[in-house]
């Protein structure tokens, strides 16, 4: 099961590092999946970063930085995986 946890707004190529506008949360060891257009793959997260400091957990509202493993767009969507049991 997934829940939509917020929108990719930037993307750093460089460096592999997506800007994350959350509407849900999200924490260091989730799984997500990150839905676009010509997007879709799903990883774990590694780091997560607010104003270039580390971060364990972010909420709504919060912009993150978010090191990804493949090629985002700004307008796709990330998914938090979660375990049906957890949803509810």
């Amino acid at each position: 099961m997934e829940v939509r946890i917020g929108t990719i707004t930037h993307y750093f190529n460089r460096i592999g590092v997506a800007v994350l506008q959350l509407s849900d949360a999200i924490r260091v060891g989730d799984t997500v999946n990150i839905v676009g257009h010509c997007t879709e793959f799903t990883q774990k997260v590694e780091s997560l970063e607010i104003n270039h400091q580390k971060v364990s957990s972010a909420g709504p509202g919060d912009d993150v930085a978010l090191k990804v493993w493949d090629y985002v767009r700004n307008g796709d969507e990330v998914f938090k995986v979660v375990a049906a049991t957890e949803a509810e």
